[in-house]
């Protein structure tokens, strides 16, 4: 089986050289919270409407999640809970799962070309999996913290906790470019989960309801979708159970969101808010 291995201590100070020379400096970000979300009359703010609700694992500590094909990829964290695991959508049936080591945290997760891609938190090391079988063909590592991925079909995009907004080459896992979120305000930090679907980045912002509509282009935010009111048990599920988790499901056109140990996954129409 084809080996793919970017670990290692010298391909470190080579990517720390070119992330170096390249990378842009961030500033700093300011707290999102709805009275910045709705005082941005030109940005589109949008409500939700369910269409379906599906079960969802009450101890998957979610933190990446992908739908193809009737069936959710998802990737969960917490110090010796962390796993990969493959679900039906419909019933919740598990397919398929492997364990990280206990001293990851797994993060985000991204399908592409038939391999599932893992980040963890702190390690700075990901994993490459077979999708159809979850057999390891790989690990790879990077600079910054891991919390969300995704992919656009040809590049792996990736979150930090910051702004930042890193577009990797699946071939190397060298960072192609960076954006940064940005709003009217100023940059958008503590991006979290993230999902490409249809030419926009969706992005949940950690410990918030707001969902950041991106353009991947240039990293300007171009709407904001809120989901006040999902949370199905507010006096339970606090932090750090909070929402995080967007899938698309490319047949209906619609979003799958969840949270840290929701017992759901919501299937969400957006519906745009009037302004005022």
């Amino acid at each position: 089986m084809h080996r793919r291995t970017l670990a290692g201590a010298a391909f470190l100070p080579l990517l720390a050289r070119r992330a170096a020379a390249a990378a842009p400096v961030e500033t700093p970000h300011v707290e999102v919270t709805r009275a910045r979300v709705l005082e941005q009359r030109a940005t589109p703010v949008f409500g939700y409407r369910v269409v379906r609700t599906y079960p969802h694992d009450v101890t998957a500590y979610t933190e990446g999640l992908v739908h193809a094909d009737g069936i959710i990829y998802e990737g969960t964290g917490l110090y010796g809970q962390s796993r990969l695991r493959a679900w039906e959508l419909e019933t919740g049936r598990v397919l398929r799962e492997a364990a990280l080591d206990a001293r990851y945290f797994g993060e985000g997760v991204a399908l592409l070309d038939g391999r599932l891609y893992q980040l963890s938190y702190l390690a700075n090391t990901g994993w490459i999996y077979d999708a159809a079988t979850f057999a390891r063909e790989g690990q790879f590592r990077y600079l910054s913290q891991g919390w969300g991925l995704t992919t656009d079909g040809t590049a792996l995009i990736m979150s930090d906790g910051s702004s930042a907004i890193q577009f990797l080459d699946p071939a190397t896992m060298a960072p192609r470019r960076w954006v940064f979120a940005t709003d009217s305000v100023g940059p958008v930090g503590f991006l979290n989960e993230l999902e490409y679907a249809d030419g926009t980045l969706y992005a949940n912002v950690w410990q918030t309801d707001f969902i950041a509509m991106i353009d991947p282009a240039d990293g300007r935010i171009t709407g904001w979708i809120d989901l006040t009111g999902l949370n199905p048990d507010p006096a339970r599920l606090v932090y750090p159970l909070v929402l995080n988790g967007i899938a698309w499901r490319r047949e209906t056109g619609n979003l799958l969101v969840t949270g840290k140990c929701w017992p759901h996954l919501w299937e969400i129409a957006l519906e745009r808010r009037a302004a005022g």
